[in-house]
């Protein structure tokens, strides 16, 4: 049994939601340790995750746009979060709407940037997907990269905002250039100036980044695998930041005959090798699931180590897909870590492993107006 002595520094008291999804309104007030959201499929579990995702870093983890958020029919939707974080309350609304930019404010104050909401809470969004980061393309291992990097460094976060705008806009120009026009030639230059210059910083904090996780990784599979697997992580730039202004310029007549920019950080990756190989090609199935698992609670402790601060766990139907003993292992990393899960029923292990303080069951969008409390044991 997880027990639970240590007070918690940073959690979630409760949020509201008005046509969000499949909620007409709803509200749910969090115990700080471990709370439980249960039902059927199809009943909206993970879009209440997805909300508190969206109040910490203005996206989804889904993606997509603002509008997909809305309720069917709706012109705009709400979401209020509030936040104790050492004694101090933070109230952050927001305010998504169909055909405009979304409206955000902290403690009733608006503000005009995502950067600004930054350091209030830090979020790890364990799901099922994140099992496949290793056999599933590229992109998702990027996509790991950033979603972390986003809440742990403002400056990274404002780079890759403005290096994808470039990658926008050049390939934009891409599209309706012809090399017989200087002009546009000329822009093209300004352009990969940017690309080059935003480009280079997000290398460099990605390889940080990486080197960070490779320190803590290592001994979290060690103890996981029975002490019979090494895990190395390898990030893969595709191009190294002393050649990248070079690159570019090698590749501009491959850009303007495919119209897109086929050079930078929106292509890199990154390989995991256990014991030397790379798991990808070698590994089993279990130990593609195993490295990913290891990679997840490296992130935790990363985020620990970094913000000196706990982040707060959403756990969306990721037990279900684990065995009892990677169960067993991701439950004893999250006893000092407020902690929201949801699942599809409350078997018999979750009540015997976890000390459970709240149980909220999800009907179609709605909560029931019961919960059961303090199941402390």
């Amino acid at each position: 049994m997880i027990q639970y002595g240590r007070r918690i520094a940073v959690v979630i008291k409760s949020v509201d939601l008005k046509n969000y999804r499949n909620y007409n309104e709803l509200n749910i007030e969090f115990d700080n340790n471990v709370n439980i959201i249960y039902g059927d499929n199809a009943q909206g579990k993970t879009n209440i995750l997805e909300s508190l995702y969206v109040c910490a870093t203005s996206k989804s983890h889904r993606g997509g746009k603002d509008k997909d958020i809305l309720q069917y029919n709706s012109e705009e939707a709400h979401i209020k979060v509030h936040v104790l974080k050492h004694d101090m309350n933070y109230r952050i609304d927001m305010h998504l709407k169909k055909n405009k930019a979304k409206g955000i404010a902290v403690n009733g104050i608006p503000i005009k940037k995502a950067v600004d909401l930054f350091g209030i809470m830090n979020i790890i969004f364990f799901s099922p997907e994140d099992l496949n980061i290793i056999k599933n393309g590229p992109s998702e291992r990027r996509k790991f990269m950033d979603m972390e990097l986003c809440q742990l460094d403002k400056i990274y976060l404002s780079n890759l905002i403005n290096y994808n705008k470039v990658v926008i806009q050049r390939n934009k120009l891409l599209k309706e250039l012809t090399t017989m026009n200087k002009d546009m030639l000329d822009t093209l230059d300004i352009w990969d100036m940017q690309l080059v210059n935003y480009g280079k910083e997000i290398i460099k904090t990605r390889i940080e980044f990486v080197k960070k996780i490779n320190q803590l990784i290592k001994n979290i599979h060690y103890k996981l695998t029975g002490n019979i697997e090494s895990i190395d992580v390898i990030y893969q730039p595709f191009t190294t930041i002393e050649n990248f202004e070079k690159a570019v310029l090698k590749s501009r007549d491959k850009d303007i005959k495919y119209k897109c920019t086929n050079v930078g950080p929106h292509k890199d990756d990154c390989m995991f090798l256990v014991n030397n190989k790379d798991v990808k090609i070698y590994g089993s199935q279990g130990q593609k699931r195993t490295a990913a698992l290891s990679l997840k609670l490296s992130e935790i402790e990363l985020v620990k180590n970094i913000i000196h601060d706990t982040p707060i766990l959403l756990l969306d139907d990721v037990l279900s897909e684990l065995d009892s003993k990677r169960q067993n292992f991701l439950l004893d990393s999250i006893g000092d870590i407020q902690t929201i899960v949801t699942c599809t029923g409350l078997d018999e292990f979750i009540s015997s492993r976890l000390s459970v303080n709240k149980i909220f069951k999800v009907i179609n969008g709605s909560i029931s107006n019961h919960f059961l409390e303090g199941r402390r044991q």
